[in-house]
């Protein structure tokens, strides 16, 4: 079985890479990254250690690389021989990869029928369903057509701490043993890919914001409140009383937010609150603050890890939510000078004040109790 994968960084190596070769696939990895690529074709295997105290190594064998800047036309034919392809590239990559992968399904079509779908594993909601849109518009209306009949774009919920990392072996990548793969199932066309790390789902959205709301939500208590705190790293800073109290709160209020809405069982639901606190204790795979942080503009959308959940919490609840409003108060105050956005964020507020800016990168209307709540936090 033949897959093609966009993105060969550490997330696209050690994890659905590495979960392609356990299924029975050879993987194409396509990147810009002419070092990487060299280095896959000279070896066309790596390691990937999982991160614990008793750790593992899991040699991945049968890959291969393609440039796509140099070799655009060889990436056409390796989506036109798929079994599928996924993508670990990033949200604001998908544009760019977009009309390589038109090319590709117009290029497969022309010879043949076959199913084929592309998933983007991505942290975003509806990955899948973007990378779609873009690709449909390098397609004319007849292509569309066609495409739409043969070629699905099933969304999905990828789960796995890669921290950043400096190794000897630049393909060697170090990840947590804890891996979460949901995909939306009835997107799917022809046949599911036979993976076993997949778990395929009707409804995919509880499974979205159950992990937007709970790991990415959780992860940035400890990377604002942590910042705040002068702490480099995430471990550090969970190390911390006061972080560890907020990061339960933040947790609980997300949590209650998720229960009422989707039914989510209370206990089951306490439990994964508890695994997802652990994970981010191990000494293992601590990350930098200022990355888990970085892009804190988007981070503060309206439909993100943190707006999202405070404000369901408040409809549903009636109350404001105490603890992701003071992480939400740390991201307005997030300061990082390599930050491109968290530059554009305190540039935002010198101009317009917390108030405003608030508003305006969060959807929150004037008077909105949210709102209170945050610059209450700010003031404390």
């Amino acid at each position: 079985m033949e897959a093609v994968h966009f993105g060969a960084g550490n997330i696209g190596r050690g994890f659905i890479g590495a979960l392609l070769y356990e299924a029975g696939y050879h993987t194409t990895f396509v990147d810009v990254n002419d070092a990487m690529i060299s280095e896959i074709n000279d070896r066309q295997q790596y390691d990937v250690v999982l991160a614990a105290e008793n750790s593992e190594t899991l040699t991945v064998k049968n890959v291969s690389g393609i440039n796509s800047v140099t070799n655009p036309d060889e990436v056409i034919d390796a989506i036109k021989q798929a079994d599928v392809v996924t993508t670990a590239v990033g949200p604001n990559i998908l544009p760019a990869i977009s009309e390589l992968i038109a090319k590709g399904l117009c290029k497969r079509l022309e010879t043949s029928k076959q199913p084929l779908n592309v998933i983007a594993c991505e942290n975003m909601v509806g990955g899948s369903t973007v990378l779609k849109e873009n690709v449909f518009a390098h397609l004319s209306e007849e292509e569309q057509t066609a495409c739409a009949d043969v070629f699905g774009f099933p969304d999905a919920a990828v789960d796995r701490i890669v921290p950043n990392q400096s190794n000897a072996d630049m393909l060697q990548v170090s990840v947590e043993p804890y891996y979460e793969w949901v995909v939306e199932q009835t997107a799917i066309k022809g046949d599911k890919p036979p993976i076993d790390g997949i778990t395929y789902v009707d409804d995919l959205k509880p499974y979205i914001e159950r992990k937007l709301f709970t790991v990415n939500t959780g992860h940035a208590v400890p990377a604002y409140i942590g910042h705040a705190l002068g702490y480099a790293t995430i471990y550090e800073a969970m190390q911390d009383q006061t972080v560890q109290e907020i990061i339960e709160g933040a947790l609980h209020e997300s949590g209650e937010a998720l229960i009422r809405t989707y039914g989510f069982d209370r206990e089951e639901h306490e439990d994964y609150i508890e695994k997802i606190i652990k994970r981010f204790k191990n000494p293992h795979i601590s990350d930098d603050v200022t990355r888990v942080g970085r892009g804190p503009i988007r981070k503060l959308g309206a439909r993100d890890r943190l707006i999202r959940p405070a404000s369901l919490y408040l409809d549903l609840t009636g109350e404001a939510p105490v603890n992701l409003a003071k992480t939400i108060a740390a991201a307005l105050q997030y300061h990082d000078e390599n930050d491109e956005e968290a530059v554009k964020l305190q540039k935002m507020i010198a101009e317009q004040g917390y108030e405003k800016t608030l508003q305006s990168i969060s959807g929150l209307e004037a008077g909105d109790p949210l709102v209170g709540a945050v610059l209450k936090e700010i003031d404390e």
